[in-house]
């Protein structure tokens, strides 16, 4: 029978592990995290550094795999603008410059960092596999993985290649969240990866003159979501300029921590491999 990728109504007895995929055989990562999306543009890569940020302060060894192979900003929010080295027994990550973070994006790879990666969807998802398969992961106690937004190839090769403790599900206080937030977790539902999650970005924004939080998109539909599912709300991110000047100019290691602490209480669970 074809599989239809389903994992949870499947009465094959295959097992998810069937598909998982060898890390290098030099590499340790102890715990995984995927951050997604149902859609583009409401500040995943953000969330996958703020939150790698955050490990990292815990006194976590930290890295971030950047999936989004098409749309790679990663090294540009850590900074990073060397290349990738290899050796003999595989790709070595470069280290972010503050705290010691483990990236590993196509970024990395290309000569130029503007140049377009104009491959079909297998080759991406590929590619994907090759950052778990051929990168020599260096004693990584918590990995991010940053995966475009959607429920199409990559984040599918993911789910089913990768040991993934959990994910963490991004999204924005506008109407569509619910429909947004529902496709991201159907999907895990089906490949039996645990829901950890949700931040929601451009929550608020601080009005210069008497500080009050507006909200540009009105009443957010969040909590909601999150109530029926069963999920926790893990960070509520504003709109804020100096955030986005800071990963503009690389510096993402210099964000203020407070509008990510909530999710150090996750982060522990999941590290302790109490995550559901």
């Amino acid at each position: 029978m074809a599989c239809d990728h389903n994992c949870e109504n499947c009465a094959e007895k295959c097992g998810k592990e069937d598909f998982l995929e060898q890390p290098n055989k030099l590499s340790k990562v102890k715990r995984i995290i995927g951050v997604v999306s149902g859609k583009g543009g409401v500040g995943k890569s953000l969330v996958a550094g703020m939150l790698a940020v955050l490990s990292a302060d815990m006194g976590r060894r930290t890295a971030v795999m950047d999936a989004d192979i098409t749309g790679p900003s990663i090294p540009r929010m850590f900074g990073i603008t060397e290349k990738a080295m290899g050796c003999e027994d595989g790709i070595l990550p470069v280290y972010s410059k503050k705290k010691n973070i483990q990236i590993m994006s196509i970024n990395l790879l290309l000569p130029n960092d503007d140049d377009p990666v104009v491959w079909r969807g297998p080759v991406i998802a590929g590619a994907v596999k090759q950052f778990w398969t051929d990168v020599i992961w260096d004693d990584v106690d918590i990995m991010f993985i940053d995966m475009p937004p959607g429920t199409g190839d990559v984040p599918l090769t993911v789910f089913q290649s990768i040991p993934l403790d959990g994910i963490v599900v991004v999204t924005s206080p506008q109407e569509l969240v619910g429909m947004i937030v529902e496709k991201a977790v159907k999907m895990a539902g089906m490949l039996q990866i645990p829901v950890l999650g949700i931040v929601e970005n451009m929550s608020w924004v601080l009005c210069p003159r008497c500080g009050e939080k507006i909200k540009i998109f009105g009443e957010s539909e969040t909590d909601a979501v999150a109530e029926a599912k069963g999920i926790p709300v893990l960070a509520r991110l504003p709109i804020d300029s100096r955030i986005a000047k800071l990963c503009d100019r690389g510096l993402i290691e210099d964000v203020p921590g407070e509008y990510m602490s909530a999710a150090g209480y996750m982060l522990q669970q999941v590290w302790e491999g109490r995550a559901k």
